[in-house]
């Protein structure tokens, strides 16, 4: 079995080195990852230069761009070979309801969904102060992982992962959850550079808003690991009635 492995933190950061360590008496792992840390990137390709893949040593590849240019050429030429699982991860910090939208680490598994692979993405819900036990992420990670050989789900699903920062000990298991969802974010941050010139941080994220019983919120805050499957179909089916008759109604006219 081969598995790809990927982040948006970086290929030298240290989830990732847990990551790989914790999966490689499971799979032949290859990590392809950006050569800096890519958070927030999203789903983004970039098209407008081409890319420089570098090796730092065997098996791991440091890549001049996103973490889905990343996933998307390892699958689709770098190698001689073919994977058979990506898992990305494992992010700092948490990758919660409407976060996945943003996220580098989960837009790395859906690029490996759209290219036709399994795939999970794991995040280590860190805080400031927090213990940062990125190898309890890893060794949940592979747990799954493990889980999903044996046994494995449909495909087309996307296993987003978040672990509570914790000794693996302290954890109380693992729930399915759907996703949460945030209050607006904080303003944007108003700063001058050396000139006197305004310029702007993006305000952090908005504190739950929807963190109720089933969420991925309140699985975490309570000590569980959250697994919420996610899909790539964003159609709200549900609305199509709607929209239907509500286009029945519009007529085509030029100015």
């Amino acid at each position: 079995m081969k598995i790809l492995i990927s982040n948006d933190d970086g290929y030298r950061a240290e989830g990732i080195v847990q990551l790989r360590t914790a999966l490689m008496d499971l799979a032949e792992v290859t990590v392809v990852a950006p050569d800096r840390n890519r958070s927030g990137a999203s789903n983004s390709l970039t098209l407008d230069v081409p890319l420089r893949v570098t090796q730092s040593e065997p098996g791991v590849h440091f890549v001049s761009g996103t973490p889905t240019d990343c996933v998307h050429l390892a699958i689709s030429g770098l190698f001689d070979f073919d994977f058979d699982m990506v898992v990305s991860g494992v992010n700092d910090g948490p990758n919660l309801g409407d976060d996945v939208l943003y996220s580098g680490t989960v837009a790395a598994a859906i690029e490996g969904r759209f290219l036709g692979l399994p795939t999970l993405a794991v995040s280590l819900v860190t805080r400031p102060g927090g213990g940062r036990h990125f190898a309890t992420g890893a060794a949940v990670a592979r747990s799954i992982v493990a889980g999903l050989v044996g046994r494995p789900l449909d495909p087309r699903l996307i296993l987003n992962i978040n672990v509570p920062d914790l000794p693996l000990g302290e954890l109380r298991g693992i729930r399915a959850t759907r996703l949460g969802f945030r209050h607006r974010s904080e303003p944007a941050i108003e700063v001058r550079d050396p000139k006197g010139e305004k310029m702007y941080w993006v305000g952090p994220a908005g504190a739950g808003a929807d963190t109720g019983a089933g969420t991925d919120f309140h699985a975490v805050a309570g000590g569980w690991v959250s697994v919420t499957p996610l899909s790539i179909d964003l159609t709200r089916h549900a609305a199509m009635p709607e929209l239907d008759q509500w286009l029945g109604g519009v007529r085509l006219q030029s100015r």
